[in-house]
């Protein structure tokens, strides 16, 4: 129970009020005393007989004018009404000790973090926001900080908050804890002013769970510190420019330009004048123009469907790849800059090169460091997490709750070919949330058409050997294709109208394993 007594402000009030409870044999469990003359009282629950007479022995006491049965001390309501108000903050916060441990976590800072509360009570920040090195903060100057960070894929701004406490006797205040607040960037529109075109942010956007996605990750950051060409290869919407740029923001010429092309876009002339320049009087006699090697001086010329590229200007681009050196359009002098490379395409520079429709010397200029983007049907478990990633995305800039979404729909999902890849998964759950009339996305709202019209059936199988092996490779090449699309033996088995047993049988005996 817990006691309200109004009382004046008289010395041995408090003691008077202790003995009485002590000599009913009544445990106090807390007191906390007003300044303006309210005392309160915290103890174990009594029989309402017992209750009666403790309440009449009170008044009893001089100087107290009433006492009342209260709900809550005001400590515990002043904590409870913050937690509350800390609970239902539309942004994850989190209470972190001097330790790097979090101590608190709201309602929304665990829907971002995909945890329970009690199991991320604990565990060091560092854990959930690897980019913010809390340690570094707390041993320098301890200042209110924000920065930049990414968390499954999305922006965010973190702002740190140290939080004092004053220590009376010495006059002073004393570093307790920090707040750590998660604002995100799609809500506030603070990306202008918080992640720069320098940031080093890049690689953190790429949301996979897949060995071939992490593997594809290990090695683009093994190459970014090169100045080498670049070649990035990959079907339309696996995110080809987006990995260009991830690169640019890794490497030392992230605060210096990165400047895009597109060879397939323009006329051959409008080509050559973007990527060049020209000279003063070339055109009209109008002043001259910098290209886009000369502006990017120092940094990063991406060069998008270099495939399309037009004979004329792989002869300039060759030259320019050699020692660094062009000429504007009508002019005769020499520039030199110094710019890396990195060009994409989605088809087969190789068979161009044999068919003769791009320059085998180019060719082998460009393909010193090759990124292959797997496709989006050869990695069908990291369909999942870009669903998530897509939905959160869109759920924030529309303004809605995020919408749930089954099992069953994201087994569906993954099973789908995605022709389109990562741009077409983007698209239909853009047009499935908009399209959204309850709290759950269904397969429906996604208006996907059927798998089986999608699956590729084109496989090549050697002729080499007896008709024992050349049947064994077909089969084993018909199951690993198959496999990465139904991720396990007891959805392919389904899918080819066998029982599980054989299926589990062939994939051990071929080696299958997801990728």
């Amino acid at each position: 129970m817990r006691l309200e007594v109004l009382c004046e402000d008289r010395v041995g009030l408090t003691r008077e009020l202790l003995e009485l409870l002590a000599s009913r044999n009544i445990d106090l469990r807390g007191i906390e005393i007003d300044v303006v003359g309210i005392i309160y009282l915290s103890c174990r629950e009594i029989e309402f007989e017992a209750f009666s007479e403790l309440m009449a022995q009170i008044r009893r006491i001089s100087g107290v004018t009433d006492v009342r049965k209260i709900r809550f001390m005001p400590s515990e309501r002043h904590n409870t009404e913050l937690v509350s108000l800390l609970a239902n903050l539309p942004d994850p916060v989190l209470s972190v000790s001097l330790t790097g441990c979090i101590d608190m976590a709201n309602h929304a800072a665990c829907e971002l973090l995909g945890k329970e509360v009690e199991a991320i009570i604990g565990e060091q920040i560092s854990t959930y926001i690897p980019s913010f090195n809390f340690l570094d903060w707390i041993e320098g100057e301890i200042n209110r900080k924000r920065e930049s960070t990414v968390i499954d894929g999305l922006d965010y701004v973190l702002e740190v908050t140290p939080v004092y406490i004053s220590e009376e006797t010495q006059n002073e205040s004393v570093l307790a804890s920090a707040v750590v607040t998660l604002k995100s960037l799609l809500q506030d529109q603070l990306k202008a002013n918080f992640l720069p075109e320098s940031s080093a942010i890049g690689f953190e956007h790429f949301v996979g769970i897949s060995n071939r996605h992490k593997l594809l990750m290990s090695h683009a950051k093994k190459l970014v510190m090169l100045d080498q060409p670049l070649l990035i290869e990959g079907e339309t919407g696996t995110g080809k420019e987006m990995l260009a740029r991830a690169c640019h923001a890794r490497s030392e010429r992230a605060t210096k330009p990165f400047l895009v092309l597109n060879c397939a876009s323009m006329p051959d002339d409008v080509a050559e004048t973007e990527l060049f320049g020209h000279a003063p009087g070339a055109f009209n006699q109008g002043t001259g123009h910098k290209g886009i090697f000369e502006q990017a001086d120092g940094g990063i010329v991406f060069l998008d469907e270099i495939g399309e590229m037009s004979s004329h200007l792989q002869i300039k681009l060759l030259r320019f790849l050699q020692d660094g050196t062009y000429r504007r359009v009508g002019e005769e002098d020499e520039i030199h800059v110094n710019v890396r490379i990195i060009a994409s395409t989605k088809q087969n520079l190789a068979t161009l090169t044999e068919q003769g429709k791009f320059r085998e010397d180019l060719y082998y200029r460009l393909n010193v460091l090759t990124l292959s983007i797997p496709s989006l049907r050869e990695r069908p478990s990291d369909v999942s997490p870009l669903l998530d990633l897509f939905i959160n995305r869109y759920s924030l800039q529309l303004g809605i709750n995020k919408p749930d979404i089954s099992s069953e729909v994201i087994e569906e999902l993954s099973n789908y070919q995605w022709p389109g890849n990562i741009r077409e998964l983007d698209n239909t759950v853009l047009r499935a949330i908009t399209q959204l009339n309850s709290g759950s996305l269904s397969l429906d709202d996604f208006q996907l058409p059927k798998v089986e019209s999608t699956i590729p059936n084109h496989i090549g199988v050697s002729l080499d050997g007896s008709l024992d092996e050349i049947m064994k490779e077909y089969e084993s090449q018909i199951l690993d294709r198959l496999y990465q699309s139904f991720p396990s033996s007891r959805k392919l088995a389904k899918r080819l109208g066998v029982s599980h047993t054989s299926i589990a049988n062939k994939l051990r005996e071929y080696g299958i394993k997801k990728l």
